[in-house]
């Protein structure tokens, strides 16, 4: 298989950087990512290796925009975060709305399996569905599943919250 691997390695070196640089725009990043590939097909050893190769890619490439857009989302939230930059007060009646959406965010999340909470949190501290995976025990291709179905679960609650809160209010 060794032999295989090598063929394998040398025939498509050049088509998965490719596939990977049009997938993230940065040769260097294209460069990690196919190491990756290469690395995990060695310890795989697929039947089907060439189209292996690019599904993995293709995984590796949408993971690695994920966190980009993560990284970016965080970057913004630092930014724009009191504690970080000093920034001209915010209006009383302003941070008692943040406050109070705040918490209906917390009473929503309350209301969510433990599994569904800590998928949502770790997602939003930047870890990735690998890592996500490995601090929850989920198989990491049900990662995004139950990201998706915790992420509607949430979306739900803090409607339900919202409609108990207009209620209240009316």
């Amino acid at each position: 298989m060794g032999d295989e691997l090598e063929e394998l390695y040398r025939t498509t070196y050049a088509t998965v950087v490719r596939f990977l640089y049009r997938k993230v725009w940065d040769a260097d990043r294209a460069h990690d990512l196919e190491r990756e590939v290469f690395i995990r097909a060695m310890a795989h050893r697929p039947e089907k290796p060439r189209a292996w190769l690019f599904a993995v890619a293709a995984n590796l490439a949408r993971d690695e925009a994920r966190a980009a857009v993560r990284r970016k989302r965080h970057l913004t939230l630092l930014k724009d975060d009191p504690v970080t930059l000093p920034t001209a007060p915010i209006p009383a009646d302003q941070a008692v709305e943040d406050d109070e959406r705040r918490a209906r965010v917390d009473e929503a999340l309350a209301t969510l399996t433990k599994r569904d909470r800590e998928v949502l949190l770790l997602w939003d501290a930047g870890l990735s569905y690998p890592e996500i995976a490995a601090q929850t025990g989920l198989a990491v291709g049900a990662v995004g599943t139950t990201l998706a179905r915790a992420r509607k679960r949430l979306v739900d609650a803090y409607d339900r919250v919202e409609q108990e809160r207009r209620a209240a209010h009316s």
